[in-house]
């Protein structure tokens, strides 16, 4: 359990800067002032924001039964609900570039009787629509911000990152299609690159990883390429997402009287990069400081920006920590296992993390035959009971 004890680390790091934060930059008369504030926030904007961020987690389920459509199986929202949950506990407590939750939804999936294979693909292209949705709220709310007061070079600099990112994705999705021999080539150099510096730095060189990636790219693009209209419904699921978290965001700010569109769009930026590009789990206490930092550069009063940025934190991070771990007993990956307490919740966490890389193609090589196995004892079965 060493390694979700260093998680939950990192998150007590988080909520002591998130302390720190709060003594340095709120002493004294400020301190007290910042509790009038939360104390006189108007109730309806922020109970209107948690019920869009409620709504956000509503579509993202539509969305995950539409990226399963998408390659051809079959998952209604409401059984997709609780792994919108389940994932964003999961990618909390086991930081891997979001691959704990990828894990998650195979093994879920599986459990349902889906083809493994097919719900890998389900879920990179979920995570594609994810980013991809805040990519396009993202540029958005950039081109509103460089035509009315400007936009501070460092935000620019990390979207440019998450722009990189969704196309680097997008790209290897298309090549996993149009030619996987070529991607395979290009990802071969620089997997070869990454082992001579590590072999130089960490004196060992990494696992292998550029054919596992090319082999679940290349499985989720021909898939996905025979159903466009799902993906886009995805996508558009995505977006409506992106959007409803956006309001939330504005909304807690407007519950805090702070009105002006142009903080409350870039603090919702900020807020979503600084929690997607971080050294603590979803951002904790980083989010926080930057959202000060935002709100105050556009001459916002610090006490709103710092109650603004704790209680909408509250909502998308704390909120659906919590409900996430409650849920996780009604994801198949769990309630078929007779270990649903925490510890057991832990374990499991703790075999994702220990494959270092997280090597999802053998864990869906071993999933697909466990998969074929349970399929062959169910035929047995039936063949009998015929008889």
């Amino acid at each position: 359990m060493k390694f979700l004890k260093n998680n939950i680390q990192k998150i007590f790091i988080g909520v002591i800067i998130i302390i720190v934060l709060g003594v340095v930059l709120l002493r004294g008369d400020s301190l007290k002032e910042l509790i009038d504030t939360m104390q006189g926030a108007t109730p309806i904007p922020i109970i209107l924001a948690v019920l869009t961020q409620l709504a956000k987690y509503f579509a993202q389920s539509f969305a995950y039964s539409f990226s399963f459509k998408a390659v051809g199986e079959k998952m209604r929202a409401r059984e997709t609900l609780p792994l919108v949950f389940g994932t964003f506990f999961m990618n909390t407590i086991a930081p891997s570039m979001n691959l704990a939750g990828t894990t998650l939804v195979v093994d879920d999936a599986r459990r349902r009787g889906i083809d493994p294979g097919k719900s890998t693909s389900a879920a990179l292209l979920m995570q594609i629509t994810i980013d991809g949705a805040f990519t396009t709220v993202m540029i958005g709310a950039f081109i509103l911000l460089l035509c009315t007061v400007g936009l501070n070079p460092l935000w620019i600099l990390m979207g440019s990152v998450v722009v990189v990112l969704v196309l680097v994705m997008i790209l290897l999705l298309a090549l996993g299609k149009i030619n996987p021999k070529l991607l395979h080539f290009m990802l071969g150099k620089v997997e070869a690159l990454i082992n001579k510096l590590s072999l130089k730095v960490r004196k060992k060189p990494v696992k292998p990883w550029a054919e596992r990636i090319v082999d679940n790219f290349s499985d989720a693009s021909h898939l996905v390429s025979q159903n466009m209209r799902w993906v886009l419904a995805a996508y558009g699921c995505s977006l409506f997402a992106s959007v409803c978290e956006l309001s939330c965001f504005a909304l807690c700010g407007i519950g805090f009287e702070i009105l002006a569109p142009e903080p409350l769009i870039c603090g919702y930026v900020v807020a979503t990069l600084f929690a997607m590009i971080s050294i603590t789990p979803q951002g904790v206490g980083v989010v926080e400081a930057m959202v000060v930092v935002a709100f105050t550069a556009y001459d916002q009063n610090a006490a709103a920006a710092t109650a603004t940025a704790l209680v909408y934190r509250g909502i998308v991070f704390w909120m659906p920590f919590i409900i996430g771990a409650i849920l996780m007993t009604q994801i198949k990956a769990f309630k078929d296992s007779s270990k649903k307490s925490v510890e057991g919740v832990g374990k499991i966490a703790e075999e994702y993390h220990e494959k270092g890389e997280l090597n999802l193609r053998e864990k869906v090589q071993q999933a697909h035959e466990e998969f074929e196995k349970e399929k062959e004892q169910n035929e047995v079965h039936l063949e009998n009971s015929d008889t």
